[in-house]
């Protein structure tokens, strides 16, 4: 029967993914935002729903804002797409005429004098890559109004949740049926917003002051448009591990296309690499802290699996999705083997360096 529930459910998940995406998001930002909403409504006695409709409004003007100030730069990379498909082409054929240079010597190395035969087959003409800019923006253009839709939706449903102020947790304690049931449940959802907001919050600054830096690096080094592949940075470091390797592979497809050979190109790829393994190996678990640590292994499976289901919003989602399962898990025994699964460190060897 369990096995069954979680088949069905993770299949809801898929084919609903166009209504349920939105819900999480709107329900994430709702965990960041409500502390700000209470602290307006305790210090500033500002009702909640003005703070709501001021916190709304000032996200969807930071999308706008944001999406108006790329938009250039994104319809520069984009027109030049087929000049970096075109560059990747000729070092793949460089690359490949040197693998049969390599095959031919060693067929005239095992072949004897006498059985050298000429090459026969015709030198192959290179075949023309094409770039269908039309079928990219056709697709762009049929998904924008699906995707207008959904944001819209989020920023609706994400305002109602903040107006509706401690409404969830009033209804949340009268549905326990005991008083310690009110109490635990209570501490899980602060516990939650609490740990959940913590860690957005933190780890946008990071991923901020990263897009800073490649933007920067890349521009000292020559490479156009900076600041897009700064904002990409930015965005693609919440996707653990396969962010950074999507940022480092376009970061050298248009190196190679601007610069024209594979030494000036590595130079960009160098210094991405460089200000995404600094920011993982010391940045990130110095301010982040071993709190909201997780388990390397159990994070790649996260991220691969949620985006299998949703694809690549839900790449972005599987961390905060697993930290507010930790939580949820270190409050339900039951569960503690899965919430000790995805901490960095067991509570076991944790006790044990306590009593030392």
């Amino acid at each position: 029967m369990i096995g069954i529930f979680f088949i069905m459910l993770f299949g809801a998940l898929y084919f609903a993914a166009s209504f349920v995406l939105p819900v999480i998001i709107a329900l994430l930002f709702a965990l960041v935002l409500s502390p700000v909403v209470r602290f307006l409504r305790r210090r500033l006695k500002i009702w909640e729903p003005v703070s709501a409709f001021v916190l709304v409004i000032g996200t969807l003007a930071t999308l706008i804002s944001g999406f108006y100030m790329l938009s250039d730069p994104i319809t520069k990379i984009v027109g030049d797409a087929p000049r970096y498909v075109e560059a990747v082409d000729a070092q793949m054929r460089s690359v490949q005429e040197r693998i049969d240079r390599l095959r031919s010597a060693q067929q005239q190395a095992e072949t004897t004098v006498e059985e050298q035969t000429p090459d026969t087959a015709e030198e192959e003409e290179p075949q023309e890559v094409v770039v269908r800019n039309p079928d990219l923006l056709d697709s762009a253009t049929t998904a924008l109004p699906q995707v207008g839709a959904s944001i819209a939706f989020a920023l609706v449903f994400l305002f109602f949740l903040l107006a509706s102020g401690d409404l969830f947790y009033q209804k949340l304690i009268k549905s326990m049926p005991t008083l310690s049931d009110k109490k635990r449940a209570l501490h899980i959802a602060h516990d939650i917003e609490r740990e959940l907001s913590r860690y957005l919050f933190t780890i946008t600054m990071i991923n901020i002051g990263l897009g800073i830096a490649v933007g920067t690096s890349l521009w000292w080094v020559g490479m156009p448009t900076p600041v897009i592949f700064g904002a990409l940075a930015t965005l693609l470091n919440f996707i653990p591990y396969i962010g950074s390797l999507l940022g480092i592979a376009l970061v050298g497809v248009i190196a190679l296309a601007e610069f024209g050979n594979l030494g000036a190109a590595l130079a960009p790829v160098l210094l991405y690499l460089a200000c995404t393994t600094l920011e993982g190996q010391f940045v990130t678990p110095l301010v982040v802290g071993r709190r909201l640590e997780m388990n390397a292994a159990a994070i790649f499976l996260a991220v691969a699996f949620w985006g299998w289901i949703w694809g690549v919003v839900g790449m972005f989602l599987a961390v905060p999705v697993m930290v507010a399962i930790k939580v949820f898990a270190s409050y339900i025994e039951p569960l503690g083997p899965l919430g000790d699964f995805l901490s960095v460190e067991s509570k076991a060897s944790t006790s044990d360096d306590d009593d030392d």
